[in-house]
């Protein structure tokens, strides 16, 4: 595991390189925010998180797997990541951020192009009604093709005033 990295992933570097292409201005990791977000929009206040399929679970995904030997150890693991990442995008949303999960199946070739394209709209959303809007908003999306989810921040999370 130590040839794992948590920086500058491939499916990190291409969302950066298409965002930087298509005009969107970003910092990378940013420490000061809770969980080091992947990539962070400050214009439009959004914090985006590449996730790998494995390490993070994604449901349905056939990358999701758990290996066959030490099944406690790695089912405790993915829990335990699930609920950090649970943690960290409740903080992230009291702090008044957009969080956005780009799953790496989503950045296969055959989907990357419309992936990037929400993407941008949710970007392009965010940034044109940060300055008026002081509650984060949730990004929900409906998609033609089950294979094919963003995740976005759950629409629950809204409904209890704070």
């Amino acid at each position: 595991m130590a040839s794992i990295h948590s920086k500058d992933t491939r499916p990190e570097l291409a969302v950066r390189h298409w965002l930087w292409h298509h005009g969107f201005r970003y910092r990378k990791n940013a420490r000061q925010l809770p969980g080091s977000p992947d990539i962070v929009v400050v214009n439009a206040h959004v914090a985006i998180f590449v996730h790998g399929c494995f390490w993070h679970q994604h449901p349905g995904c056939p990358a999701a797997t758990v290996p066959h030997s030490n099944v406690d150890f790695w089912t405790a693991k993915f829990r335990r990541n699930h609920e950090r990442d649970e943690r960290v995008r409740s903080s992230l949303s009291a702090l008044g951020w957009h969080t956005l999960v780009i799953w790496e199946c989503q950045l296969k070739p055959p989907v990357f192009e419309k992936t990037m394209a929400v993407v941008a709209a949710i970007l392009s959303d965010a940034r044109d009604s940060a300055s008026s809007r002081p509650q984060p908003r949730p990004y929900d999306f409906v998609s033609d093709n089950d294979d094919y989810d963003l995740a976005a921040e759950d629409l629950e999370d809204y409904d209890s005033p704070d």
